[in-house]
């Protein structure tokens, strides 16, 4: 009898290892470093969630000189987070990458000006040196100035361009009248460098009707073919999102548990925390599935942006509601 016992509970113990080593491996390529704004995939790791799909999730942290696309071609991961101009970009250059999932329903870029400028209103641009990112995010502000009519080439009645870095540095040195910043991210850091609120006006690409889709989850459409990544892709957005709305309704322990997981230690509480709360408003509204409306919208944005748009013609098959339909439901 104890020899069958015996036998029994290592048979049990080895269908458990079995089970453990059973976990599909996903790699997430995230587009900047370990911040509140990757909030959700940490906690859904931190929380078990992953564990809970039979997941073992890998987030890789971004940074300056990590461009997501160029990760997920060369193989080093099978999502990748992004925002869809630079996504669109990538696939009308013949990179396939598709749109499986959006937790962020709104933009939180935004163009940050000093008041000491005389800048009230966005006709008040020109003349002005504005600072902006590129490597695919000036598109936005491209279509923005097109629509409004005024130049971007530093011409008469325009604005000149400031290819901005990754810092604050133009618009506290005065380099630039305004500055692109996040709502959750630079604006602040603008703030705690010793401009207040009442020095600044700031103008949401939300609010100027020109705002496009940030952070979403992107694969490679010839990925989506397999049913077992498919199937595997399913869990992974559905744990996901269910860390981002935790994340939502406990932005202080996200933020703690972002911390946690910064092997740099450059990231403080105060800012994480602050920054949370912020990044909750973006993904509030959002249950993971891409408003085919948002979508569109960010085309049409990128199509009129001025002369060099970052797309020609209007993509097709740059998403999918397939995974999300699965998830959900």
């Amino acid at each position: 009898m104890k020899t069958i016992l015996n036998t029994a509970l290592a048979g049990v113990l080895a269908f458990g290892a079995g089970m453990a080593q059973a976990a599909d491996e996903v790699t997430l390529q995230l587009k900047w470093v370990t911040q509140a704004q990757f909030a959700g995939y940490y906690v859904a790791a931190d929380k078990g969630f992953y564990e809970e799909e039979g997941l073992d999730v890998t987030i890789k942290p971004g940074g300056p000189d990590i461009a997501p696309a160029q990760v997920i071609a060369g193989g080093g991961a099978d999502v990748v987070l992004d925002w869809m101009p630079s996504a669109l970009a990538s696939r009308e250059k013949g990179l396939p990458l598709v749109n499986i999932a959006q937790p962020f329903k709104s933009s939180g870029m935004m163009l940050t000006c000093r008041k000491d400028t005389g800048i009230t209103a966005p006709e008040d641009f020109k003349g002005k040196t504005l600072g902006v990112w590129f490597f695919g995010n000036e598109y936005p502000f491209l279509s923005w100035m097109s629509k409004l009519g005024i130049p971007t080439d530093g011409s008469e009645g325009g604005v000149t361009v400031l290819k901005q870095g990754f810092n604050v540095d133009p618009i506290l040195q005065g380099q630039a009248a305004c500055i692109s910043t996040m709502t959750y991210n630079e604006y602040w850091q603008v703030i705690d460098a010793g401009l207040t609120a009442d020095d600044l006006v700031t103008f949401k690409y939300e609010d100027m009707g020109v705002a496009t889709l940030e952070d979403g989850m992107y694969v490679l459409e010839d990925n989506l073919a397999d049913p077992a990544f498919k199937d595997k892709m399913v869990r992974f957005v559905r744990a996901s999102m269910k860390g981002w709305k935790y994340a939502e309704e406990n932005p202080d322990e996200a933020a703690e548990i972002v911390l946690d997981n910064d092997a740099t230690g450059a990231q403080t509480e105060e800012h994480q925390k602050r920054m949370m709360g912020e990044i909750a408003k973006l993904t509030a509204g959002s249950n993971g599935a891409l408003d085919v409306a948002d979508y569109e919208r960010t085309v049409q944005t990128l199509l009129e942006g001025g002369s060099d748009p970052v797309i020609t013609a209007a993509p097709e098959g740059a998403y999918t509601m397939e995974i999300t339909d699965a998830a959900l439901n």
